[in-house]
């Protein structure tokens, strides 16, 4: 194979055979293969998994697939020609089809294993076999492992199929959850917020799975009924798809001495990690416990930027789990996930999720998963007493560059020089009070209004008098403290760059996968443009349309204010 990082290639791919020439499997060429695994990747029953950074499963193909849709801005980063998603050999592939791809592709994809915290606790449980060997993709694969530009991209197919961490599920991802989660990353991206891409979306026309939702209407917490799906895959971007719980799984076997090569697979992978995600931060040549402080240092870097963009954009994850944290400190697994619309402090749009994965919750969780990675490194460091210390300071730190990066986030929000607590805790408290719409409350006060009556359009009800009165004093104070010597628009500029006008919004969203089962894919193109967009003023029809609050009809629904499950 010619090395991509070094061959002269065509500037733009237009064909499944161009892009094969970008291939690069470093996972697969520098980390340990399951011993136990097959080598024709035909390996789909649960299982338990004991040693080994990954096990080789070929995708189970989507019958009969068509193309749904592709992100136009990520193709474009990628060099890839738009045309090249609609050729034939391209949706085989990434419908999980790799028996005709061209050399150098591979015909077998790969599944990884990680441990489970929740909130900073251990778990197995939820490993079919109570031990934690049987925890990890249960339906998504990885399939490539490209360098484009001198960047390497990862591209993972979702709900390609069982694998031995299947649990014994079905492997498959229905056409709703695809699509919510293909139009929620490049939205996130949009924003600002880093996260895993989307490349594109394939459905079956013939191929369903039956899945438990809501019946039209329902206000139930969990659904009430079995709903035929149409299946889909969809590919999902990244750098890598380390998570947090992999390197805790690989620790928990170091430390119980679980098989002989335990503790050499925990430096290698940490090793793997760094070098797939951290390699332009950490000096190479660094001895091994060096390195792993770096690390501890940078991915808090990362995940403090990463939460507090969060909450700039009004994002929840639903399920911020150590398996669901992404080791290159980027959001990882849109499942469970929902945007706040009017502004509870508590919103969990997971009804399993709890207060404590909650909005403004998010930071202590993100506090518990950082923990959950230090006790992680720690085997790596052995008995070097200063290097533990070093690593506990690092880990203990965490909050308070939590709170600092919070503070200017909120002042950024407000257009401030800098934050004023007493300011910010009682517009939240208006917020609450007043029951208003988070997105569109700050993009009205970007436009710098003086009293109440300019941002009536973020009310979901009208304030009484005492309230008003309130928002007034908090307007004066608000507009003493504005940024001094900068100009009206130049503040305002400053503030809609932060403060985006287009958020998701679930209840636009279900309409597009409703009418998406029925081969019409015309709403999900709309949302792509809107939603990839949300900074800008757009038109005077998508303001109308989207740029709007939830109608009251709408609030309790399941599938809309929450949901128990997003298969």
């Amino acid at each position: 194979m010619e090395d991509p990082h070094t061959t002269v290639l065509p500037s733009t791919i237009f064909t499944l055979e161009d892009l094969a020439q970008r291939a690069d499997y470093s996972l697969l060429n520098n980390l340990n293969a399951d011993p136990e695994a097959t080598e024709n990747g035909l390996d789909f029953h649960p299982r338990q998994v004991f040693s080994g950074h990954y096990v080789p499963v070929r995708p189970t193909p989507i019958a009969d697939p068509v193309y749904v849709a592709h992100s136009k801005l990520l193709f474009g980063e990628l060099k890839m020609d738009d045309s090249l998603a609609l050729t034939e050999a391209f949706k085989q592939f990434f419908s999980g089809n790799l028996n005709d791809g061209p050399s150098p592709l591979q015909p077998v994809g790969w599944a990884t294993g990680y441990a489970l915290s929740i909130f900073g606790n251990e778990y197995v449980q939820q490993c079919p076999f109570q031990t934690g060997n049987g925890y990890g993709d249960g339906r998504a694969i990885s399939v490539l492992e490209v360098v484009i530009a001198g960047k390497r991209w990862e591209m993972q197919l979702k709900g390609a199929g069982r694998t031995p961490y299947c649990r014994g599920g079905d492997g498959r991802a229905v056409l709703r959850s695809s699509v919510r989660e293909f139009l929620a990353q490049e939205h996130m991206h949009a924003l600002g917020v880093p996260t895993s891409r989307s490349l594109c979306l394939y459905a079956s026309a013939s191929e369903r799975v039956d899945r438990p939702w809501y019946v039209d209407g329902s206000k139930s917490l969990d659904p009430e009924t079995m709903v035929s799906n149409p299946v889909a895959i969809t590919t999902r971007v990244a750098s890598s798809f380390l998570r947090v719980g992999q390197l805790e799984l690989f620790a928990r076997r170091a430390r119980s001495n679980a098989h002989p090569h335990a503790q050499a697979e925990l430096e290698m992978i940490i090793l793997h990690a760094i070098e797939r995600e951290y390699k332009d931060e950490i000096v190479g040549a660094l001895p091994l416990r060096e390195k792993v402080l770096q690390f501890a240092c940078a991915f808090r870097e990362r995940l403090t930027s990463l939460v507090t963009n969060w909450i700039r954009v009004g994002y929840c994850q639903g399920n911020f789990n150590s398996d669901n944290c992404a080791v290159g400190g980027f959001t990882l697994d849109y499942g469970p996930f929902g945007f706040i619309e009017r502004f509870e402090p508590f919103y969990q749009p997971w009804t399993g999720g709890g207060r404590h994965f909650s909005f403004l919750n998010q930071p202590q969780a993100a506090e518990k998963n950082f923990e959950s990675f230090c006790a992680a490194l720690r085997p790596a460091l052995d008995s070097d007493t200063d290097a533990l210390s070093a690593l506990e300071t690092i880990c203990a730190e965490f909050s308070a560059v939590m709170e600092e990066k919070l503070q200017h986030m909120w002042a950024t929000k407000l257009g401030l020089v800098s934050y004023d607590a007493e300011l910010v805790v009682q517009l939240l408290q208006l917020m609450i009070n007043t029951s208003v719409d988070y997105t569109v409350l700050f993009r009205e006060l970007s436009s710098l209004p003086g009293d109440i009556d300019a941002i009536y359009k973020s009310f979901y009800r009208e304030p009484a008098e005492g309230l008003r009165e309130e928002w007034q004093q908090w307007f004066r104070s608000w507009r003493s403290r504005l940024q001094s010597g900068k100009a009206v628009d130049e503040i305002s500029r400053n503030m809609k760059q932060v403060n985006p006008k287009y958020t998701w919004r679930e209840w636009l969203i279900v309409p597009a996968y409703q009418h998406a089962e029925h081969e019409d894919y015309s709403r999900i193109r709309q949302l792509q443009e809107v939603l990839t967009q949300p900074y800008e003023e757009q038109s005077d029809a998508i303001a109308e349309r989207y740029y709007t609050l939830r109608p009251e009809a709408y609030f309790g629904r399941g599938g809309i204010t929450h949901y128990s499950c997003s298969s």
